[in-house]
């Protein structure tokens, strides 16, 4: 059996505080979710100024970042370049760059998403958080 790497509450509180920094830095109103490999939020910032979809956003492109391990993006991609299809894929609806998976030893541990500016930015803010951790 295999032993697996878990996202515990000082590194969610970690990638919250790194990722709104960054947003804070740019003068980006954005929501921030961090979820488990399975989706599960685990925590979330909502700063000020931030539209209440984003709220939902975020979570949703953490949701499809942490079920997919990789990043949202993807399948906006995929979408873009015809795969119109993947719309009907289920349990998955954050098809929107944002979302980038916590990966640990190979192994998708969480996601964060973010969502209230540009997409890229939205990442940007992601990437951030995810670094806060040094895998």
């Amino acid at each position: 059996m295999k032993n697996k790497a878990v996202l515990e509450s000082a590194d969610v509180k970690a990638v919250l505080a790194a990722a709104e920094a960054e947003a804070i830095k740019n003068n980006w109103a954005v929501a921030i979710a961090v979820v488990d490999d399975g989706g599960h939020l685990l925590g979330f910032s909502r700063l000020d100024n931030v539209a209440p979809v984003s709220a939902h956003i975020a979570q949703s492109k953490a949701h499809t970042s942490a079920l997919g391990c990789r990043e949202s993006g993807v399948y906006e991609k995929m979408i873009n370049d015809g795969r119109v299809s993947f719309l009907s894929a289920p349990a998955i609806d954050g098809l929107l760059e944002g979302g980038v998976p916590v990966m640990k030893d190979g192994q998708c541990i969480g996601a964060v998403g973010v969502s209230g500016v540009k997409s890229t930015e939205d990442a940007q803010i992601a990437k951030a958080g995810v670094a806060a951790l040094g895998l």
